[in-house]
């Protein structure tokens, strides 16, 4: 990925490629029987384990690729730092960020400072830079954009030298200045040498590629995940917004709400947080009403094996 202008809609990204059925159909399985719930505001949010430590996270959280790299217009930060707001008032705290998103670190401090939310967040960022010896300076640089005294979780983005930068991140953890250490891919990339790091290195978190379409991660990467113990962000969980904007031009799933679904966004973030070896997805957005929408996915009934069998076979055959 590569920084890029801001969209003017999160829900309506642009279509990157055609949307080609990305999971073989499965067997469809009955709904799941439900009891009548609570109001969704009432409901508590799902929260997940970091295997690592016991630590409770919010299953959906804040991603800023894109919807966040505004620049310098005024207007758009503001909209960010309700965005931000939104997002804590309902339950959330995992904010994911990069220093390959533009602006977006900034933007994320400007708006962590305006609300005065900096003391909740779980501050998730990244070292992205081709050189072992510029990593220490990107990371202080990041950090005092983010205005937090240090971060939660640095993860090597899309494995970018990770042999200089994983040994650093390591000896942060151990000297008390950084809580968690991970790795990243995104799109299906490099996952031969993701595994291979994933089982040799000590890591707490890794973050993938995950969705309705998109499930080469459920055969080996989720499992070893499991095994070695490690969270599991999710990133992509609408293919930015393409996803979103193909299975928009149909009708929602009479199913859908068995599970608590309002929408098409709540279905595709349940797919992927109903996943035992999942711990936060981290959908991006530009627009308050949405970010409260994803974090409802994180509220009621959650699919079972079998009706995530059901959706994934539904969405490919459309």
């Amino acid at each position: 990925m590569t920084a890029a202008a801001r969209p003017t809609d999160s829900r309506r990204g642009f279509l990157r490629r055609v949307l080609a059925a990305g999971a073989a159909p499965l067997a469809a399985a009955p709904a799941m029987a439900q009891t009548s719930p609570a109001p969704a505001s009432a409901q508590a949010l799902a929260m997940r384990t970091v295997p690592s430590s016991g630590e409770r996270v919010p299953a959906v959280g804040l991603g800023t690729w894109i919807t966040f790299n505004v620049g310098r217009d005024a207007a758009a930060r503001e909209e960010c730092a309700g965005v931000m707001r939104a997002f804590f008032d309902a339950g959330g705290r995992l904010i994911d960020s990069s220093p390959m998103y533009g602006s977006s670190q900034a933007v994320v401090g400007e708006g962590l400072a305006r609300i005065g939310r900096a003391g909740d967040v779980f501050a998730a960022d990244k070292v992205w830079t081709g050189t072992g010896r510029d990593g220490p300076s990107q990371i202080e640089a990041s950090r005092r954009l983010w205005g937090v005294p240090r971060f939660d979780l640095l993860q090597v983005h899309n494995l970018l030298a990770w042999e200089d930068h994983l040994p650093l991140l390591l000896k942060m953890k151990a000297d008390g200045r950084l809580r968690y250490v991970g790795i990243t891919t995104s799109e299906g990339r490099r996952h031969r040498e993701f595994e291979s790091i994933m089982a040799s290195q000590p890591l707490d978190f890794v973050q993938i590629s995950y969705n309705l379409l998109d499930r080469d991660v459920e055969a080996r990467i989720l499992p070893l995940a499991r095994e070695r113990r490690i969270a599991v962000i999710v990133n992509r969980p609408f293919r930015q917004g393409a996803l979103l904007q193909a299975l928009q031009r149909h009708p929602l799933p009479a199913w859908a709400a068995d599970i608590g679904c309002d929408g098409w966004a709540q279905v595709a973030l349940k797919f992927i947080v109903s996943h035992p070896d999942v711990t936060c997805a981290i959908p991006a957005t530009s627009r308050a009403d949405h970010v409260r929408q994803n974090l409802g996915a994180a509220r009621g009934a959650m699919p079972d094996a079998a009706m995530r069998r059901r959706m994934a076979a539904h969405v490919a055959s459309l």
